[in-house]
């Protein structure tokens, strides 16, 4: 089908605002997919807080330009683009677990920070840890130090207190009998 030179203008300023909303881009080959897979596909997307499209590659390449991206090498055959709008290492786990199960699922590149990664790239984006544990993590980093000077300095306090009960129990206890 052909797209007139109007349809083709609004499918560049499409991507083009998606580029601009977007922390990172993941490339796949989709060529044997058909539309369930390609629905099943979308919803994991969409879980990892992204969308994706179906994307013609002049058009695509040329809103890459446009944005300022990095564009290397040139984007063959049939493209589907996953687009991070939240979340870029839960999109390229989505995209990472998609083709890691498919032989008919090729990672091609992507895009994080307007520069070009590679399908091993992608790979080691999606092994990160989604980002609230991370987040938790570098927390419980930050507070272990401070979390331990409490306890230290509490320590001496404590003792004292467990002499004085311990002191104290002792001469109720003739008194009582």
């Amino acid at each position: 089908m052909a797209f007139t030179k109007e349809q083709k203008q609004k499918m560049v300023a499409e991507y083009s605002e998606l580029l601009q909303k977007s922390q990172a881009v993941f490339i796949i080959e989709h060529g044997k997919m058909n539309m369930k897979e390609i629905d099943t596909f979308r919803a994991k997307v969409r879980e990892a807080g992204g969308v994706a499209h179906i994307c013609k590659n002049t058009l695509f390449t040329i809103a890459l330009k446009e944005q300022g991206y990095e564009v290397k090498s040139k984007l063959a055959g049939t493209s589907l683009v996953g687009f991070a709008l939240q979340d870029a290492p839960a999109l390229a786990k989505a995209f990472d677990e998609i083709t890691a199960k498919s032989e008919i699922f090729a990672l091609k590149k992507g895009f994080l920070d307007n520069k070009e990664i590679s399908a091993q790239q992608i790979k080691a984006l999606a092994d990160l840890p989604p980002l609230p544990v991370m987040r938790a993590t570098l927390l419980g980093t930050i507070m272990a130090p401070a979390s331990q000077l409490v306890r230290t300095l509490a320590e001496p306090a404590r003792g004292l207190a467990a002499v004085i009960k311990a002191y104290s129990e002792k001469d109720s206890a003739p008194a009582a009998a």
